[in-house]
């Protein structure tokens, strides 16, 4: 099974997508934005741009999707924000056609909790995140991009649970206590800083 986790950039992808790898067996995290920033350190800066209109980078992200999948080991999590309904299906429909189980979910918050997150990253008001907040939530909230799980008020754990049970998953909660789970979760943020989104340069 994909469990295709999208929503805004700063909305908690990340965080839940590590949530449902310690909870579920077997689970793999996949974050296709990884391919992309390889190509565009490969590329020539006149070749560079956004990465989600590379057919190099879809065609690449499809068959490293179908690859992991065919292993077999558990659910495959992508935390990717997607805004364009023809680019994710670019991207599942030949892992459906392949007969994998694919779930989508778009998480979604109130602008001014999305914000606070986004600040909570350490990110200002000139950052990418911040900048395409509006743009991101009103394209994420039409019907294309459901199913839609608004998460005011959610705990990181709640949101994952309630994406596991949505697929029929068996969730593990988490037996950490609140230190050793912010410690963690402090982890996964800053492995996963990006410097060029800190200060809103283009991706």
């Amino acid at each position: 099974m994909l469990i295709w986790l999208n929503g805004p950039n700063g909305v908690g992808k990340t965080q839940v997508a590590y949530e449902l790898h310690r909870a579920l067996a077997g689970s793999f995290v996949c974050d296709p934005e990884h391919l992309g920033f390889a190509l565009r350190r490969m590329l020539p800066a006149s070749l560079r741009g956004d990465f989600r209109g590379m057919p190099l980078w879809r065609d690449g992200v499809a068959d490293m999707l179908r690859t992991v999948l065919d292993a077999g080991a558990g659910p495959v999590v992508v935390p990717m924000t997607v805004l364009d309904p023809r680019l994710l299906a670019a991207l599942v429909d030949p892992l459906r056609a392949a007969g994998h189980e694919v779930r989508h979910v778009t998480l979604l918050a109130d602008r001014a909790v999305l914000l606070r997150r986004i600040r909570s990253r350490a990110e200002t008001a000139r950052s990418f995140a911040a900048t395409q907040a509006d743009h991101s939530l009103a394209l994420l909230r039409a019907p294309e991009f459901a199913r839609h799980l608004h998460t005011d008020g959610m705990s990181i754990d709640a949101v994952a649970a309630d994406i596991a049970a949505g697929a029929g998953l068996a969730f593990t909660p988490d037996p950490a206590g609140p230190v050793r789970r912010r410690v963690r979760r402090l982890g996964v943020q800053l492995r996963h800083i990006r410097f060029d989104e800190l200060v809103g340069l283009p991706r």
